[in-house]
């Protein structure tokens, strides 16, 4: 009887104290780690003058005199860089954004994902969409939808359109679809989708000099992100509308060009 009561009481205590740690353990969250909010506010230039559409007045290092009437792109994976590698993702609500010159709210994109304070080396991310992520019907509804790729030529979606006229040497203004997307290799020398044979991933990633921050506690950073668009056209490849006519979407040496165009399309400033 003695040992009985004994393993009875034994029983009791444990259980009591294994709740009790329980408890005590529910009462004490594991505090959070210090953070901030970033926000990147985004213009357009041409010649480091605000962008104006629909005027014939711009000309690119080729000599085409030259308009813009659309520019509409995404950015994704965008990634702030800490020291010794360390890094954060923007992507805990959305990790792929769509900005539209014609859609004012997508040129001001606040990140909900707090930022851990602390000192951080550099800002990066991808122009366009991974493979990984890049599939088609992944955005049912517009302004996103609006910029599927066919499947025929690789499916997912555009990276870029950037649409305009260019004066050409006839004297006419024609009309050019600047798209870049997923590119194709074709067997012989035409564009017969039935030729292509593999297809090639055009996103790239943007570093942005100059990107070193800090952020307090608390605090949000802001920063002023410029897109250059004469550097689509000039540098390290001199890109000539004449010589790729109107579109380059089953061009992937044009598409090939403008994407080596891009690595200091954009710049960045703190506000």
């Amino acid at each position: 009887m003695i040992k009985g009561a004994f393993f009875v009481c034994s029983s009791v205590a444990l259980l009591w104290l294994f709740l009790f740690a329980g408890c005590r353990k529910e009462d004490a969250p594991i505090p959070e780690t210090p953070g901030g909010t970033v926000a990147f506010y985004i213009e357009h230039q041409v010649d480091d003058k605000p962008l104006t559409r629909n005027e014939l007045i711009y000309t690119n290092a080729a000599g085409n005199a030259y308009l813009i009437t659309d520019l509409i792109y995404f950015i994704s994976d965008i990634t702030f860089w800490g020291p010794n590698g360390t890094k954060k993702v923007i992507g805990e609500v959305k990790d792929i954004f769509y900005i539209d010159e014609d859609i004012a709210g997508t040129k001001t994109l606040i990140f909900p994902d707090k930022i851990p304070a602390g000192s951080y080396d550099s800002i990066n991310f991808i122009f366009g969409i991974s493979e990984a992520k890049n599939k088609s019907n992944r955005f049912l509804n517009p302004p996103e939808a609006i910029m599927g790729w066919p499947a025929v030529l690789g499916g997912g979606y555009h990276y870029m359109m950037m649409n305009g006229k260019w004066l050409a040497p006839t004297g006419l203004l024609m009309p050019f679809n600047f798209h870049l997307g997923i590119g194709q290799l074709y067997k012989g020398n035409d564009y017969n989708v039935d030729s292509i044979y593999s297809f090639v991933q055009n996103y790239f990633t943007v570093t942005l000099p100059g990107s070193s921050f800090t952020m307090a506690a608390n605090e949000q950073v802001r920063f002023g992100l410029t897109m250059h668009i004469e550097n689509w056209f000039e540098n390290p490849h001199v890109y000539d509308h004449n010589y790729w006519g109107g579109a380059i979407m089953q061009k992937q040496p044009a598409m090939q060009m403008a994407k080596e165009n891009g690595w200091n399309i954009f710049s960045i400033r703190r506000l």
